[in-house]
């Protein structure tokens, strides 16, 4: 096999017209670069060089293989930049995972703050229906980061969980509703209303039963929905109340009104997932700080 290497120095040779100039080029004694070209041409089985005065010109064999060394030096050169981008986060490739309401409020912010700051990154974007899936994706890299909402004794092996949010529950009220007027309304208020159901079972829907717990009732349920758009639909044709995200809002039914919730707060926290021994990803770790910026820009008031 060709030595790359000495394909360079032979390419130095032939562009110097002498082994005494590829030399002071190359920093190699007259002797070294010599003995590299003669250990080449044993491995191509040729003479590369022939000598014409004081110099040497470069034999067809010899003509050929400082063409593929030119070509070669532009690929190692091409590559060691490549490189250099990737490991400085200007460009690479994320795998990201999301849930719905996460979309809009943090992924869509994100990805444009991350392509202002890195166009040269592209980002595969799924979003996810199941909370388990994400988790094994990340395990096995099949993704760099998911966001989930986190619950109580979820097996974390193999990934790193980081926090970026809490997301407050609100009241949604009919329009002309007894607390409509209130800037808030405690939780015990609702505590004989009917409910419109907004959640699947699961974390989210236990944020909401715990607090109310906290509150000293259960609530009773009417509708039950599962979408945030429909229940707000529920509510504003008088069919009850519902609990819905901050980031599940978006836009909202012209008759309905969003209050604060206190005493207790309903929160679900939200969290991006990476896997434990992921290497260094300057990319992701900027795409992090990118998500970490969109919740910080999402908290805000109820209305």
């Amino acid at each position: 096999m060709l030595d790359v290497r000495r394909m360079q120095v032979l390419r130095a040779v032939v562009g110097n017209g002498s082994v005494t100039g590829a030399a002071a080029v190359l920093g190699y004694t007259p002797s070294a670069v010599s003995q590299q070209i003669a250990a080449l041409e044993k491995e191509a089985g040729a003479a590369l060089l022939e000598r014409v005065g004081r110099g040497v010109r470069p034999t067809a064999a010899g003509l050929l293989l400082t063409r593929y060394a030119d070509v070669i030096g532009r690929q190692v050169a091409e590559a060691e930049t490549a490189l250099s981008d990737l490991l400085a986060g200007r460009t690479g490739r994320l795998g990201v995972r999301y849930f719905a309401t996460a979309g809009a409020g943090l992924v869509a912010p994100a990805v444009a703050r991350l392509r202002e700051a890195h166009p040269g990154v592209r980002i595969e974007l799924k979003l996810t229906v199941d909370p388990e899936d994400p988790l094994a994706e990340v395990r096995e890299g099949r993704a760099d980061l998911a966001l989930l909402v986190s619950w109580e004794g979820r097996q974390a092996n193999g990934v790193r969980l980081l926090h970026l949010l809490d997301d407050p529950y609100l009241a949604v009220l009919p329009r002309g509703h007894r607390l409509a007027g209130r800037r808030s309304v405690r939780l015990a208020e609702l505590a004989e209303e009917a409910f419109v159901g907004s959640e699947w079972p699961g974390p989210c829907l236990d944020a909401q039963l715990d607090a109310c717990s906290a509150a000293g009732f259960r609530p009773r349920f009417v509708v039950h929905s599962e979408d945030y758009v429909t229940a707000q639909g529920f509510v504003a044709a008088g069919l009850g109340v519902s609990l819905v995200p901050r980031l599940g809002l978006g836009s909202r039914h012209p008759g309905i009104v969003v209050r604060e919730v206190r005493d207790p707060v309903p929160v679900r926290a939200i969290q991006a997932v990476v896997r434990e021994t992921a290497p260094a990803q300057p990319a992701l770790d900027a795409f992090i700080d990118a998500l970490r910026g969109a919740a910080g820009a999402s908290r805000g008031p109820a209305s």
